[in-house]
């Protein structure tokens, strides 16, 4: 299964991208995997909190760099993951969080590409790169069919006319 074609778009402050984020939360029905990828700093954590506010979560979300895991209630669990500091232990990923992974929820994956096999063959990837202070270029990539819905519902609510 070939990645399906992204979305492209420029980020012009944090605030966009929390909104970026938002749109992405409201656009899920559960299930979901969502792997955010880019450097430090680049906002994976800001468009994670925007999904939360999406998905009704009224608790204050930060990283997980620490702890690996943060759960959160609202219209769908919210568990976001930091797999950074995975890199190279002999943990296992998809055994340790697995169960997270349900209809009631979506899971949010930061550093995902630290534990990939968590990730199976379908997902969302959303891709952030640094242009300047302020400024990210973001791409969003489906990984499978019910991915693609997602994108088609996150356009809906994104890119209104």
């Amino acid at each position: 299964m070939n990645l399906k074609s992204p979305i492209d778009f420029i980020s012009q402050s944090p605030a966009q991208t929390a909104l970026a984020g938002e749109h992405l939360g409201a656009a899920c029905q559960g299930g979901e995997v969502v792997w955010l990828s880019g450097d430090l700093g680049a906002g994976k954590t800001v468009l994670a909190q925007g999904m939360a506010r999406g998905l009704g979560v009224e608790a204050e979300v930060n990283s997980p760099t620490f702890t690996v895991l943060k759960e959160y209630a609202g219209r769908l669990d919210f568990n976001h993951f930091d797999f950074y500091r995975l890199d190279g232990q002999a943990r296992d990923p998809w055994a340790e969080f697995s169960d997270y992974r349900r209809p009631d929820a979506v899971c949010v994956v930061e550093w995902g590409e630290h534990g990939r096999d968590f990730l199976e063959d379908s997902y969302l990837k959303v891709s952030l790169r640094l242009i300047s202070a302020t400024k990210r270029s973001i791409q969003i990539m489906a990984r499978g069919d019910a991915y693609d819905e997602m994108l088609r519902r996150f356009r809906a609510l994104a890119f209104r006319a």
